[in-house]
């Protein structure tokens, strides 16, 4: 992409949270990969840089930045990670952000809206193609949260309508059933499993005409599903998730407390291989 005029590497910033940062998509000993740099894989296959004259390797063709961190709300991501990203002058970038904030108690989507809005502004007014996503109802991953169900879905309208407004292409998750298939969610049931990584990275390709990307990423999964919740797996989640959980809300801290971004500088991507590591666009067991 040549912006000021002379040929560069794309440059690509991801702005967000947990799902951004990519927990539950490897660990914090093997290093996260998560839909971000999935997308940033998918970005370097179509941009491969440039070959040197002996034929090796030249300039890289894509440069990406994730800046996201776990346990963000909407507005610490704008004061956070909005600046950082606009210094490194993006030529995309994703803002997946929200989740944290219909949590809250006292969430409010118009605020959480506003931040969202003022980010694709501030990033779309300096040149950047911009992406974002809605997000599926919380409530059929987590029984216990189907009272959020009203505020998912009214966040994703502002979120829609925000993103109509000043031109960023928008992975409507949200509208498709297969984004609540257990199958796509880690065992916590709030951040996207492997599979699930590599729908929401493909749905963001999608969103964005990325040679090669379809509709795939909205299809049923196949083969059966798991089996039906008991009344005993809801209780191990429970004292496996959810009271932790609590804990860090009524000691006033988050996931990310003390965590900085793993990728705040722009480095090279490397190409996918598909025969270099597991596959993660199938069901388990197929």
């Amino acid at each position: 992409m040549a912006r000021d005029g002379l040929p560069h590497p794309l440059r690509f910033v991801a702005l967000g949270d947990s799902q951004t940062e990519g927990l539950g998509d490897g660990d914090d000993t093997t290093g996260l990969r998560g839909c971000a740099d999935r997308f940033a894989e998918a970005l370097a296959l179509h941009h491969p840089g440039a070959t040197g004259a002996t034929g090796a390797p030249g300039a890289p063709g894509v440069l990406y930045a994730n800046l996201a961190v776990r346990g963000r709300l909407s507005g610490q991501v704008r004061a956070e990670q909005l600046p950082a990203a606009l210094a490194l002058r993006p030529d995309l970038a994703t803002v997946v952000a929200g989740v944290n904030d219909l949590l809250r108690p006292r969430f409010d989507p118009d605020e959480t809206a506003g931040h969202l809005e003022a980010m694709f502004a501030a990033l779309t007014g300096q040149g950047a193609r911009v992406a974002t996503v809605t997000f599926p109802d919380i409530g059929l991953l987590v029984p216990l949260a189907r009272p959020l169900g009203s505020r998912v879905t009214a966040l994703n309208a502002r979120i829609r309508l925000a993103a109509d407004r000043h031109g960023v292409a928008v992975a409507d998750t949200a509208r498709y059933p297969v984004v609540t298939d257990p199958r796509l969610w880690s065992p916590d049931r709030l951040h996207a499993s492997p599979l699930g990584h590599a729908r929401i990275a493909a749905a963001v390709a999608h969103a964005l005409a990325l040679p090669g990307s379809d509709d795939a990423w909205t299809r049923p999964l196949p083969g059966p599903g798991p089996a039906p919740r008991t009344l005993a797996s809801e209780l191990r989640w429970a004292t496996a998730f959810l009271t932790p959980w609590l804990s860090r809300r009524l000691r006033g801290r988050s996931s990310g407390t003390d965590r900085t971004a793993k990728r705040p500088t722009l480095l090279p991507v490397t190409p996918y291989a598909p025969d270099a590591r597991p596959r993660h666009d199938q069901a388990p067991g197929h």
